[in-house]
């Protein structure tokens, strides 16, 4: 079904679809999307809920994930993506682009764009990608205050409060920071960075009746654990940022390696998504179903 007509188009909104998707049992599995086709692609897969990255939006615009992205620029991927499959999504917010009232404006965009959920880091700009080092934390106060004007301009959207105080604070200060982001009125918590099984056990343990976001990024600090290992752990969302920008991106440098080596793509053919393929994601004969069935040839009278 295309995006025009039917199921893609939900009475419900999309806060409303993520939470009761957070609240159905199992982990809610969250693949990173970072553009239509990716979202179509892990529809297909069966997944029924999506996350988009701060760093897969700037990294596929060919820039460096240190908050340089804009409001407006994100509110384009959020709707290319909720266009495409339909689903709830949960997007990477930042540091909420400013001050209060710019988390406020944040919000309501993003809502408006059709986004399901978001979260809200309590970094300074220019921030970082949480597995890195040398990161500068917002005071409590101020990401306490962030969290209460994200939940004033929210309407249905999940609001999700990342904390990266492990690192430098330490488990006792990413616990007491994400209590009180709790009270300001997160939805949920995001403990970024967590090292270790038993890191992630204890964060779990100490937050009880709360639910928690887990990051399954690669090459960073967090060890491989797979979404039931995160589930036995105790988090209700684990999220794979970038992993499909990473695997595009890879596939297409050695497109441009072979082609520049060789001048040709055939070698590249059996990695290519084919012509078939590319249409079946895109449901293109379902958009040409639709053309045919509403718009009719007329043919001219006599006469003229």
């Amino acid at each position: 079904m295309t995006y025009l007509v039917g199921s893609e188009n939900p009475s419900e909104s999309a806060g409303v679809r993520f939470r009761k998707l957070l609240d159905a049992s199992g982990i809610l599995q969250l693949p990173g999307a970072h553009n239509g086709q990716a979202a179509l692609q892990a529809k297909d897969a069966g997944f029924e809920a999506l996350y988009l990255s701060g760093a897969a939006m700037t990294a596929s615009m060919g820039l460096p994930d240190l908050g340089i992205i804009t409001i407006n620029e994100v509110t384009f991927f959020i709707r290319q993506i909720v266009r495409a499959s339909g689903l709830p999504i949960l997007v990477d917010g930042d540091t909420g682009y400013g001050e209060t009232l710019n988390v406020m404006n944040m919000v309501r965009a993003f809502e408006e764009a059709g986004a399901g959920a978001v979260h809200l880091e309590d970094q300074l700009l220019p921030k970082k990608c949480g597995h890195l080092n040398d990161k500068k934390l917002a005071s409590l106060d101020e990401m306490v205050m962030k969290v209460d004007a994200a939940r004033r301009a929210a309407r249905d959207i999940v609001i999700v409060a990342r904390t990266d105080a492990v690192a430098s604070e330490g488990m006792d200060g990413a616990v007491a920071r994400a209590k009180r982001y709790v009270a300001a009125g997160a939805d949920a918590i995001f403990p970024e960075a967590l090292t270790t099984a038993d890191m992630f056990r204890e964060f779990a343990r100490r937050m009880p009746g709360v639910r928690l976001l887990a990051n399954m990024t690669e090459f960073g600090r967090t060890p491989f654990f797979t979404a039931e290992e995160f589930e036995n752990m105790g988090y209700r969302m684990i999220i794979w940022p970038v992993s499909s920008l990473r695997v595009a991106n890879r596939a297409q440098a050695d497109l441009y390696a072979t082609l520049k080596r060789d001048g040709s793509t055939q070698t590249m053919v059996p990695r290519m998504q084919t012509r078939e393929e590319l249409y079946r994601t895109l449901r293109y004969h379902e958009y040409e179903a639709l053309d045919r069935n509403i718009v009719e040839t007329v043919l001219p009278a006599l006469g003229c």
